[in-house]
């Protein structure tokens, strides 16, 4: 099988998600057929069809080894190579045909029929909403919005993982029809919300974390042309191998790259001004003269972080995150009833502190003051240590021998989180902890993130939205997918403080609009 050099971390996202399946039985099932995507002349010549079919080959070739990209008519014929390069770029092994023979599930975008048994999932657009059916083609509009075609390429990935995990996803049965707008996220809407999206300017923006659910956010602001005003970028990291498995503007050439120059160098032909900065939020707040902080778009890991990045008061906040039963968003002012950011990651009961969380991860569950002397000293961990966790973990220690001299983050990180000591045997015991998504599923979070970044820039929502919105792709899409959050009960968040809620209104003033969910006029 043609695995790409991150496949260890995919392994792990997989497992994670599927009941009883571990590294050797992933591996199986990715191997037990060829994905197909399928599509004729009147996608490729459909801007929002090409953007379907780029974000959908993006993301299926960094979990399959085999794709099958077929195109019926000229102007399609003429894309394919131009997908099945990017499909190398991210994984060089892949093994792309131009047969649908012996494809386990397959993809369509268009207005054909694909001539196929196998499993198929239809996928189109028209602007802001996607479109999904397992019945027949749905067509793909022509304007420049890449937030429906985009969430289309998403939702379709998933149904590919659902058909060829069936058997470990009993309520995982395909999609059969449904429109949806990132708009109103109402799968319901008989009519639903699709506004023209014309010239938009972000005024000056703040995306926080360029993960995998920063990167979606990234790939689909990107590729909306109108965008203008400013977007700070904040993230101090590089990126590295294991990320590929779900990083979409990230491929084989980007490897230990700053991520905040990455995501900036997608910006390279837009209208919008891009500010990297390789710092943590902290640092970056520091350096900063100014501390009013109009809309700050959330994509980073922990609750400790998103805390601080509330507790700085921002005017408006929009938060994502991924978990292993859905991925979502959520949208915060700070006054009114509604909750803060922080309000949704109060701890209920005591919670494991992160030395309980890798010593358990690295089968060492009773060092956990070795531990954190470890963790707090970033001290380089010997031979003797790589055997023992090796040991505890029943894995050969020869191929963490690489890792001898490194610090236990970095341990921790790349063996354990990157899938190196599942690919070794570990089980899924050694993830302790290390939530791996798929990579459709942080494209989306990402891709609704960016939606409504640019929603409330441009005062789409006329009505202010619920705080959160739900979303799990490891099941048919559900009706109800929006609920409101209150703030915590219990008096205990720092938007029920007065002297937060005094800071908040002297940087914005007393109007209404200070809390609102939608724009300020």
């Amino acid at each position: 099988m043609a695995v790409a050099n991150f496949f260890d971390k995919a392994a792990l996202a997989a497992s994670q998600i599927l009941t009883g399946v571990d590294y050797e039985a992933v591996a199986a099932a990715l191997d037990s057929g060829v994905v197909g995507v399928a599509f004729d002349d009147a996608a490729a010549r459909s801007p929002e069809g090409r953007t379907t079919l780029e974000l959908a080959v993006n993301l299926l070739a960094r979990l399959y080894s085999r794709v099958a990209i077929v195109g019926t008519g000229d102007a399609a014929a003429a894309l394919i190579p131009e997908l099945a390069a990017a499909a190398r770029a991210i994984n060089p092994a892949i093994d792309i045909s131009a047969d649908l023979r012996g494809t386990a599930a397959c993809i369509g975008v268009g207005a054909s029929p694909v001539p196929t048994d196998a499993p198929t999932i239809y996928l189109g657009s028209d602007g802001w909403i996607a479109r999904v059916s397992s019945d027949g083609p749905v067509g793909s509009g022509s304007s420049s919005n890449p937030f429906g075609a985009g969430a289309a390429a998403c939702f379709g990935a998933a149904n590919v993982f659902r058909a060829f995990f069936r058997a470990q996803l009993p309520h995982g049965a395909p999609d059969r029809a449904f429109q949806l707008s990132l708009i109103d996220l109402d799968p319901t809407a008989a009519h639903p919300s699709n506004p023209d999206l014309g010239e938009v300017d972000l005024g000056e923006s703040h995306l926080v974390g360029l993960g995998a659910i920063g990167n979606g956010a990234v790939w689909a602001l990107a590729r909306s042309p109108g965008l203008r005003g400013q977007l700070h970028l904040v993230d101090p990291e590089l990126v590295d191998l294991s990320n590929l498995q779900r990083y979409v503007v990230a491929t084989q050439a980007d490897r230990d790259r700053p991520k905040v120059a990455l995501a900036a160098e997608r910006f390279r032909d837009a209208g919008i001004v891009v500010h990297p900065h390789q710092q943590r939020w902290g640092e970056y707040l520091r350096a900063r003269k100014s501390w009013r902080l109009e809309r700050v778009a959330v994509a980073v890991d922990s609750a400790r972080d998103r805390a601080a990045i509330q507790a700085a008061l921002p005017r408006w906040v929009v938060n994502a995150w991924t978990q292993p039963g859905d991925l979502g968003v959520s949208r915060h002012a700070f006054v009114g009833d509604q909750a803060c950011l922080v309000c949704l990651y109060l701890p209920e009961g005591e919670r494991k502190h992160e030395d309980q969380l890798v010593a358990e991860a690295i089968g060492l569950p009773d060092a956990v003051r070795d531990v954190r002397e470890l963790l707090a000293t970033d001290r380089p961990v010997g031979r003797d240590w790589i055997e023992r966790i090796a040991a505890a973990l029943g894995v050969p220690s020869e191929p963490l021998l690489p890792f001898e001299g490194r610090p236990l983050r970095a341990f921790y990180t790349e063996a354990v989180c990157g899938g190196t000591i599942l690919a070794l045997g570990g089980g899924r015991a050694a993830g302790g902890g290390a939530e791996v998504p798929m990579a459709f599923q942080s494209a989306l979070a990402g891709l609704v993130l960016a939606s409504e970044l640019v929603a409330h820039a441009s005062n789409l929502k006329q009505v202010p939205p619920p705080v959160t919105t739900k979303i799990d792709l490891l099941h048919p899409l559900g009706m109800y997918l929006s609920l409101p959050a209150t703030k915590d009960r219990h008096g205990r968040c720092i938007c029920q403080d007065p002297d937060y809620i005094a800071a908040y209104r002297a940087k914005y003033g007393n109007s209404e609009d200070a809390g609102s969910l939608t724009a300020p006029p």
